[in-house]
C-alpha cells in the first residue's frame, strides 16, 4: 500500500470508520418523516446551503456532526471544504454520497469501497430492437415473452429509490421501443433518481428529443459504430442506420440534451478511432466512451476481432494523451486498465485527472489514493444491471443471474449475494490481476475474464500483464493477432 492510500485510509477510518461515528451515521441514515428525506441528504443539503430549515434533530444534531465527517474525509483527498460545497449541489452528487457514507456505516472501509447502494442500474427494460447488431451483449430483436409489466417496473423504482440508487440507465434492446418507456421515467425522476438512457438514436426525431429533454432525461449515451456508413450500417446490421444515428445525435445536441456516443472498439473500427473522435467533435457532443469489447451474446461471434491486449493498450494510450490537451470533448473508456495507463503515463505530482467510466475524477489532492477506493472495475461493486424479465446481473456484459426482482428486493441482493462480494474483494482476483500493483485502481474487466474463461476471478485478457493468456486464447479461438508489437513502455 502506497504511503499516499495509507495516509487516505488512515484518516477515514479516523474519521468514519469507527464505532461510535458508525453508530451515529447509521441512525441519521432513516428518514426524517418531517423533511421527508433520509437524515444524511437533509444535512448534506444544509451543508452545501441548498437548504436553510430543518427539524430541529436535523439541523443541530445531523448536520454538525455530518458536515466535520465530509469536511475532515475532504481533507483526506486533498479536497477544499469550498469545493465540497459547491460539488454536493448538485442533487446526485448528495445521493451518491450518501450511498458512499451508508456503504461505509454498512460495511466499513474498503479498498476498493462498496456503496450502500449501487450508484448505477443499467436496466435494459426490453429485449425488442430495430436493428442487428454484431456485437450486441443481449442478443436483441424481438421482445421476450415475460418482461416486466408496468406495474413492475414502477414498483422496482420504488425499491431503487428506497434503497438510494443515484441513477438508472435505461438500455435494451431499444428501449424507446418501449410503450411505457415515458411513464417509467417519470416515476424515476420523480423518485429523485437520474434517469439517462443508452439508445441507437435512430428514433430521435427533433419531437422524441424535446420529448426527453421535457422527460427529464438528464443524459443519453448513443452507440456509433464507425466514421462512415459502410462500418457503422455493417456492425449495426441495417443499411441506413448511420445516417439516422447522426441526425438523432444532432436532434439531441440541438435540444441541450448532454450526449455521450459510446463506440466499442474492434479489429472492425480500430482504424477508423481517429475519424470517430472527429466526428463526435463536428457534432458537438459532449463525452466520447470507448466500450470495452466483451464476448457475449451475439459478441461471441466475433471474438476473433477483439483487440489484442497491445492494440488495447495504445488506444487507451491515445485517449489519455486527448484526455491531458484541453478540448470540449471529453474521453473516457469502461476498460478499468484506463485508469492505470494514466498514472504509469504521469508522474504522481502531473496527475491531475484519473479516468473511470462514471466520471474523470479531476479533484485535487491524492488522486492515487481517491483512484484506489473508486477501484475500477465497478461489476456488483458500484453499478449492476436489470434484464427484461427481472433478473439481476453484475453488469450488462456479465450473464451470470444472481437473482430476480421479481422474488426478492434488489437492496436485499445487493447486501448478500456471494457472487457480488466476490466481485468487491481484490485478494480474490486470480493470475496477474491478482498480484499487480494496480489491482485496486483496475482490478481488469470482470466480465471479458468471464466471457472468456467462465471464471469472474480470472486475469481480464485484454491487459498487457496478462498476455501469456491472451496466447492460449489465440492458439484456442484464433483471438485477434499482432501479438508481436512491442507496447511503447512496459508495465510495471
Amino acid at each position: 500500500m502506497s504511503a499516499d492510500t495509507t495516509q487516505v485510509v488512515q484518516a477515514l477510518k479516523s474519521y468514519i470508520d469507527n464505532r461510535f461515528t458508525r453508530s451515529i451515521l447509521r441512525r441519521f441514515a432513516s428518514k426524517c418523516k418531517r423533511d421527508g428525506k433520509s437524515r444524511l441528504e437533509v444535512a448534506l443539503e444544509l451543508y452545501s446551503g441548498v437548504r436553510d430549515e430543518a427539524c430541529f434533530f436535523c439541523k443541530h444534531v445531523a448536520h454538525p456532526l455530518v458536515s466535520r465527517v465530509i469536511s475532515r474525509s475532504g481533507e483526506a483527498f486533498g479536497a477544499s471544504e469550498q469545493a465540497m460545497k459547491e460539488k454536493f449541489k448538485d442533487p446526485y452528487w448528495r445521493r451518491g454520497l450518501v450511498s458512499v457514507i451508508k456503504g461505509i456505516v454498512k460495511y466499513g472501509v474498503r479498498r476498493p469501497f462498496t456503496p450502500g447502494a449501487p450508484f448505477l442500474i443499467v436496466w435494459d427494460i426490453t429485449a425488442r430492437c430495430n436493428l442487428r447488431c454484431k456485437h450486441c451483449y443481449s442478443t436483441a430483436g424481438k421482445p421476450l415473452p415475460n418482461e416486466l409489466s408496468t406495474e413492475e417496473a414502477l414498483k422496482v423504482v420504488e425499491d431503487l429509490a428506497d434503497m438510494g440508487v443515484a441513477a438508472i440507465a435505461f438500455s435494451g434492446g431499444e428501449p424507446l421501443l418501449r410503450p411505457d418507456f415515458f411513464e417509467i421515467v417519470k416515476a424515476t425522476r420523480d423518485s429523485g433518481i437520474f434517469p439517462a438512457l443508452a439508445t441507437n438514436a435512430t428514433l430521435i426525431t427533433k419531437e422524441m428529443a424535446r420529448k426527453l429533454k421535457e422527460a427529464g432525461v438528464g443524459f443519453v449515451q448513443i452507440s456509433l459504430d464507425g466514421a462512415n456508413a459502410a462500418t457503422h450500417d455493417s456492425f449495426r446490421g441495417v443499411e441506413g442506420a448511420f445516417e439516422k444515428t447522426l441526425a438523432g445525435i444532432r436532434n439531441s445536441v440541438d435540444e441541450g440534451l448532454f450526449v455521450e456516443v459510446s463506440c466499442t472498439i474492434t479489429r472492425f473500427n480500430l482504424n477508423e478511432l481517429d475519424q470517430i473522435l472527429g466526428l463526435c467533435e463536428k457534432l458537438r457532443v459532449n463525452w466520447f466512451m470507448m466500450f470495452n469489447f466483451v464476448p457475449t451474446g451475439r459478441g461471441r461471434f466475433i471474438m476473433e476481432n477483439d483487440l489484442s491486449p497491445l492494440e488495447r493498450e495504445e488506444v487507451l494510450r491515445k485517449l489519455w494523451s486527448r484526455l491531458r490537451n484541453p478540448s470540449e470533448l471529453t474521453v473516457l473508456s469502461t476498460a478499468p486498465q484506463f485508469a492505470r495507463v494514466a498514472l504509469q503515463t504521469e508522474t504522481l505530482e502531473d496527475v491531475e485527472v484519473v479516468p473511470t467510466h462514471f466520471y474523470n475524477m479531476s479533484l485535487p489532492g491524492r488522486l492515487k489514493g481517491l483512484s484506489e477506493f473508486v477501484g475500477g472495475c465497478g461489476a456488483g461493486r458500484v453499478y449492476a444491471s436489470i434484464e427484461p424479465e427481472g433478473q439481476i446481473q453484475p453488469c450488462v456484459f456479465f450473464p451470470l443471474t444472481v437473482g430476480n426482482v421479481r422474488e426478492e428486493p434488489f437492496s436485499e441482493v445487493w447486501d448478500t449475494n456471494q457472487v457480488f462480494w466476490d466481485l468487491r474483494d481484490r485478494e480474490k482476483l486470480k493470475g496477474s490481476c491478482g498480484s499487480c500493483k494496480y489491482k485496486y485502481v483496475c482490478g481488469g474487466c470482470r466480465a471479458r475474464a468471464y466471457g472468456y474463461f467462465g471464471d469472474y476471478l480470472a486475469p481480464d485478457p485484454g491487459c498487457i500483464n496478462n498476455l501469456e493468456y491472451w496466447r492460449r486464447l489465440t492458439q484456442e479461438y484464433g483471438v485477434g493477432a499482432q501479438l508481436s508489437l512491442t507496447p511503447s513502455s512496459p508495465p510495471s
